[in-house]
């Protein structure tokens, strides 16, 4: 099944190749790209698939805390076992680098489906980080 199940497809973000081609990617790098495009990909951002994407964007302007960590891993989760069938999603944690500056990573631990090939995508997603009154 392996590399015929996976295919090939547009590079994201969009480019050419040296002779002037849209540039495809294949294999696991396909996939990698697909699940970025999925993360970075609003629900309603597409006109003719209003349902494609990941509601991850919906928490920018939440407190960068863990009840924000476990609402983003779900909308994650839900999301790539929706739009990504190719592969076996295994874990998602999402930790904390800076809070002060609302930067989050997502980890995502999946293996493509029909390989024995544990994968991991770390995807870094910010917050606007509040501040309190006194304009601190």
């Amino acid at each position: 099944m392996g590399q015929e199940f996976v295919g090939a497809g547009w590079g994201f973000p969009l480019r050419t190749d040296p002779t002037g081609r849209v540039s495809l990617v294949r294999g696991t790098r396909e996939v990698e790209e697909s699940i970025r495009l999925i993360l970075a990909t609003a629900p309603g951002e597409r006109p003719m698939r209003p349902q494609f994407g990941c509601a991850v964007h919906d928490f920018v302007f939440a407190p960068a805390d863990a009840a924000t960590a476990g609402d983003i891993a779900f909308a994650v989760r839900m999301a790539l076992e929706r739009w990504e069938p190719r592969i076996e999603l295994n874990n998602v944690v999402v930790r904390f680098d800076a809070v002060e500056s609302g930067l989050l990573y997502v980890d995502i631990e999946y293996s493509v489906l029909g390989t024995n090939d544990p994968r991991n995508l770390v995807f870094p997603f910010y917050v606007i980080p509040r501040h309190d009154e006194a304009g601190v």
